[in-house]
């Protein structure tokens, strides 16, 4: 009985199953030997198999392709026949041709792909899987002698040992290009590779010829513009090493990895920005360890034309009002290239002499605001808004325009329109665009609800009992106003008034505590949602400013940093609406000895230091903003029932504006956590926050403050100098606090050590990412032990330091 075609993905996922050990696959086609159906070949050590795969089960297209045989997520590496699917994996098969090739034939027997090689001898050739991932056609008398590989074809990913570069001698250059979509192999615009042109940088590249990303030219030690390549100690990238390599045939860049138990990849995503993953098994998925552009939206038409990008959002494309996706089944698969369509055609009225036509069906402008202008704009003579709104009407081809005291138009599709509302990010200054749509896009409701409902009114207006019940309804609407105004809207700030957070918080009642910004109320939201309200103090922004701003850090969004729920902006009165954290803070936690505080297990502070590391990673780097929190220490951890930390405060860098930096300057309480930048008074970047991790990290270990005040004239013990001294000496765990009773893990203390003492350096550049803590952390990568800063072997003598720190205030 014939199998239905239904249950040939079942069948071959079954087939594949069964395979049992990989070794016994074989790892080579030759000529007699096909590989078809649900046959697979895997490599020697079994770390690659190649097979006919289906990317996506809703359709009916097959590839033959490489993939990951040792892990257990599914990952491609490799396609063969990218553009030439075929449907009937069954009857079709790779196999060695007559002339030689490796071919692989469809149900037809016609060859749908083919290495396409010159000169081979019929009969003599094999093609073998690597354990490099690299398929080879070679020799079959000695398979050495390789006469194609894939290497020199790669599809979106550039495995370890692939050179990828260009021929000088033909100027052939091997290049990643990425997948359309998620479930599509085909080629996409987006490509990687080394500049045509002759110079030593890599380049993104939009449709072979739109540049958006550059490596920048190799300096010797790294590429110009890649900075994490030059990190030292505790960078990831110490299990790799790097080489670009510049001869007289060809000019090509290699990686690979010192320590095989790594699995890592190369990838140009179909969001068009490359990425460098590593497999970590115990989380059964794919780390990201750097990529590039960092912007999503900074990727050229990543949503395609009328698209719009949104920074940091679930999808990060959309379409503007008037628009809808053009192919949407393409963008389930997060294939955008084809961008968005108009819902109703233009009228394209406006007459000839360019004034606006009084016909009910003439084109309209809809306002976009906050927006990263789009590419290509032409400039226009207008002296106002009008007449730039007229001039664009007076043409059937304008789709946009702008006003920004001149007149930019757009003709055409709209390419790279990116949504700044959420608080910008966008590479530059935010603007408003005007939209042009067909007339039917604007046939709203209007009032129609409101007029409806004073007709009503006027009906019972006879009745003193309507009357009646007219005024309580009002009354009730009066309360249910409130109770709305006051609901916590998923996704959204909420602007509160003064008083309403007199009644959220029972006229600021209970307070949970107070720091350098100000004070902190517990409240309760309507709907029961605790909330804490925090005063702030010293904050001297204009209303607009002070909205901009929380906008922006109302956008930021991360299970380990703590939640803006909404605001108070009214004449000086600066107020926050945050998440409740049922726990408090760290510090209460650490150095209280209250007995309604327990001493925090191992497990929970080692969790707790990589929780702050990735909410701080994401501060730095994956928010539309760089934000630099400034002020990292245990009174700005927050923990939630179950222990898991939130940055809290993280806004207020921004929030204090040009001040700040003088504001911090005069912070004595928490001068042993700035970095030496900070006070030397010299520029500041996220490595500051980098040192006061480190600082925050050495208390975590020890489960004390790291400067101990001096006791009836006693000495003042500073406890990073004798961690590190503690490390150095291969006793790490004395540096654990003794509450713990040696519970600790050695390997993970160890770790966390090394992490701390590296985070402190002296010079910045020394200092790790945060990313790389996390990477760290995470025991993805070992790290080196690092040297004793200087500042810490000087604090390290207490007669350096007492006067400094008796006349600090207490904290």
């Amino acid at each position: 009985m014939a199998t239905p075609p239904c249950a040939l993905p079942l069948l071959f996922g079954l087939m594949f199953l069964l395979q049992g050990d990989p070794s016994q696959a074989g790892d080579t086609v030759a000529a007699g030997r096909p590989l078809s159906g649900g046959e697979s070949l895997v490599s020697k050590r079994g770390k690659f198999r190649l097979g006919f795969f289906q990317p996506d089960n809703s359709s009916d297209h097959w590839y033959l392709g490489i993939w990951y045989n040792q892990i257990s997520l599914h990952t491609t590496v490799w396609v063969a026949n990218r553009e030439a699917p075929i449907t009937d994996p069954a009857s079709s098969q790779l196999s060695i041709s007559s002339d030689g090739n490796m071919v692989i034939l469809d149900h037809r027997r016609s060859a749908v792909w083919s290495t396409n090689v010159t000169g081979v001898a019929p009969n003599s050739t094999v093609g073998v899987i690597l354990d490099s991932g690299n398929l080879v056609l070679a020799d079959a008398s000695n398979t050495s002698v390789v006469r194609w590989q894939s290497f020199d074809h790669f599809s979106d990913t550039w495995l370890p040992g692939g050179k990828l570069g260009r021929s000088k001698r033909t100027g052939e250059v091997t290049r990643l290009v990425a997948w359309k979509g998620s479930g599509d192999p085909a080629p996409s615009m987006f490509s990687l590779e080394l500049d045509p042109r002759g110079s030593s940088q890599y380049l993104l590249n939009w449709n072979g010829s739109e540049q958006y990303w550059s490596s920048g030219n190799w300096t010797g030690r790294a590429f110009a513009a890649v900075p994490e390549m030059t990190s030292t100690g505790a960078s990831p990238l110490s299990k790799y090493t790097f080489g670009y390599v510049d001869g007289e045939d060809e000019s090509y860049f290699v990686y690979d990895v010192t320590d095989e138990s790594v699995v890592t990849r190369f990838r140009v995503d179909v969001t068009g920005q490359i990425k460098f993953l590593t497999w970590v098994e115990a989380a059964a998925e794919w780390v990201l360890f750097w990529s590039e552009p960092k912007r999503q939206c900074d990727v050229h038409a990543v949503c395609g034309p009328s698209g719009v990008c949104t920074e940091n959002a679930l999808p990060s494309c959309s379409c503007p009002r008037g628009f809808r996706a053009r192919r949407p089944a393409e963008w389930l698969q997060a294939d955008h290239t084809a961008g968005c369509s108009r819902n109703a055609g233009l009228a394209c009225g406006g007459a000839p002499d360019g004034r606006q036509s009084k016909s009910r069906n003439e084109d309209r402008f809809y306002p976009m605001p906050s927006v990263r202008l789009p590419s290509n704009a032409q400039s226009a003579a207008a002296a106002s808004a009008r007449d730039c709104e007229l001039t664009c009407l007076g043409n059937c081809s304008c789709t946009a325009y702008s006003y920004t005291g001149g007149c930019s138009l757009w003709y055409g599709d709209l390419i790279n329109l990116q949504d700044t509302s959420g608080g910008g990010g966008a590479g530059g200054s935010s603007s408003s665009i005007w939209i042009r749509l067909a007339a039917s896009e604007f046939s709203g409701t209007g009032n129609k609800t409101k007029k409806q409902l004073v007709i009503g009114l006027a009906v019972a207006a006879g009745s003193v009992a309507a009357v009646t019940a007219t005024v309580l309804a009002a009354i009730l609407i009066l309360r249910c106003r409130r109770t709305r105004s006051l609901r916590r809207v998923e996704g959204s700030l909420m602007a509160f008034t003064y008083r309403d957070l007199q009644f959220v918080t029972k006229n600021f009642s209970e307070k949970l505590g107070g720091g350098a910004f100000g004070s902190v109320f517990k409240g309760a939201l309507p709907d029961s949602t605790l909330v804490a309200v925090k005063k702030l103090e010293g904050v001297r922004q204009g209303e607009k400013q002070f909205r901009a701003e929380v906008s922006t850090i109302g956008t930021v969004q991360h299970v380990n940093l703590i939640k803006l729920l909404g605001f108070c902006s009214q004449r000086t009165r600066r107020l926050l609406v945050y998440e409740h954290m049922p726990r408090g803070s760290l510090d209460r936690h650490l150095f209280e000895t209250s007995s309604s505080h327990g001493v925090l297990s191992w497990e929970t502070r080692y969790q707790i230091a990589l929780g702050v590391a990735r909410g701080l990673e994401y501060l730095h780097d994956k928010c539309r903003d760089c934000i630099i929190h400034c002020d990292i220490k245990p009174e700005n951890i927050l923990l939630d029932e179950a222990f898991v930390p939130k940055v809290a405060d993280f806004g207020l860098a921004k929030l204090m504006g040009r001040d700040f930096s003088r504001v911090l300057t005069t912070m004595r309480g928490t001068v042993g956590y700035l970095a030496p930048e900070w006070i030397a008074g010299t520029a500041i970047t996220t490595k500051a926050d980098v040192f006061s991790y480190g600082m925050m990290l050495f208390e975590i270990v020890s489960g004390r403050r790291n400067v101990g005040r001096p006791d009836d004239g006693g000495a003042v013990d500073f406890f990073p100098s004798t961690a590190v001294g503690l490390l150095l000496d291969g006793d790490s765990g004395g540096a654990v606090d003794g509450r713990l009773a040696g519970s600790a893990d050695a390997a993970e203390v160890e770790r966390a050590c090394k992490v701390a003492c590296w985070c402190v350096q002296d010079d910045e550049s020394l200092r790790p990412s945060m990313g790389m803590v996390v990477q760290v952390l995470e025991g993805l990568v070992d790290v080196n032990t690092p040297p004793i800063p200087r500042s810490l072997k000087v604090l390290a003598d207490p007669s350096k330091y007492v006067q400094f720190f008796s006349g600090l205030p207490s904290t």
